[in-house]
């Protein structure tokens, strides 16, 4: 492993910067056919099966009966693929693309609190401060939403993206806190947890899926292949690489892309409290992590 990122991984940060932005965009177009249940559903599906398959074509061993790591893949699997999944497509039906890729790009500062409180990371002043300034961002973000709680379907559907944000910064302090297990066998399997978790929900709620015409459901095959089975396996190789700090980088373009597909391919439209909110919320994620990316950068 090198502390010095090489080109690959440079082009492999870039990349999943632009398959994470893009992905609410995609789910916007798959929602034009499907139920939001049966999106989540079919995502998680079909990243299970390509994980699942992976394993196995690489002889990659299933972890044995082990209680607390069993409880870390049900747990982090219900609360990094079933839950988020399912509250951003139902939000995604009533808020633009653009509004849940800035409100995911809150996770990193929901985790450092939890982190303090719950796992080995303490939380210090200049940590504070940037999660501070981030969450100035995120109200910023939803505090028109907050205001009309109760008059319509978009607040709500706010508050879901945001529930989505708490649910992925929960499963990240599960996943740390998990015993060693192969990074790729322990995202199939929290995967097809999501999927054992969505299926019976879909059935009851929305019914068997059809083909539902090329777009939405290129958009569904989409969702399970790229941001969740590929972008897993990208992500593995450049933190062996680079580090987990250099993965950081991903948090600054995700909400950035969100943006640029939603205006460009969905023509939404941006208010300018979004740029705000995405100003507050980087900036943020810059003070709480600045040594971890002065010391990436410089060498020191």
């Amino acid at each position: 492993m090198t502390d010095n990122p090489t080109p690959r991984d440079w082009a492999g940060v870039i990349a999943l910067g632009l398959i994470w932005g893009g992905t609410f965009m995609v789910v916007s177009i798959a929602l034009e056919g499907y139920g939001p249940v049966t999106v989540a559903t079919a995502r998680t599906t079909l990243g299970a099966v390509a994980l699942l398959g992976l394993v196995m074509a690489t002889g990659r061993r299933l972890p044995g009966w082990d209680p607390l790591l069993w409880r870390s893949i049900v747990v982090g699997g219900a609360l990094s693929t079933a839950f988020p999944f399912m509250l951003l497509s139902w939000g995604q039906q009533y808020v633009p693309s653009a509004f849940a890729g800035l409100s995911m790009a809150s996770m990193p500062l929901v985790i450092l609190p939890l982190a303090h409180f719950f796992s080995d990371e303490p939380l210090n002043l200049r940590k504070f401060t940037g999660v501070t300034i981030g969450f100035m961002g995120a109200l910023l973000l939803i505090g028109p939403g907050l205001a009309q709680l109760g008059q319509g379907t978009e607040p709500l559907a706010q508050l879901a993206c945001m529930a989505a944000v708490l649910c992925y910064a929960v499963s990240s302090i599960v996943t740390r806190r998990c015993p060693p297990v192969d990074p790729v066998v322990l995202s199939a399997l929290m995967l097809v947890v999501g999927s054992a978790i969505l299926l019976p929900i879909m059935l009851l709620v929305e019914g068997m899926p059809g083909w539902q015409g090329t777009r939405p459901s290129l958009a569904i095959i989409t969702l399970g292949l790229l941001p969740t089975a590929f972008a897993t396996l990208l992500r593995v190789a450049i933190i062996r690489s680079a580090g987990s700090v250099f993965m950081t980088l991903v948090n600054y373009q995700v909400p950035a892309w969100a943006m640029v597909f939603g205006a460009w391919i969905l023509s939404e439209a941006l208010p300018l409290r979004f740029f705000a909110a995405l100003a507050l919320i980087l900036t943020g994620l810059a003070v709480s992590q600045w040594y971890s990316l002065r010391k990436m950068l410089t060498g020191h």
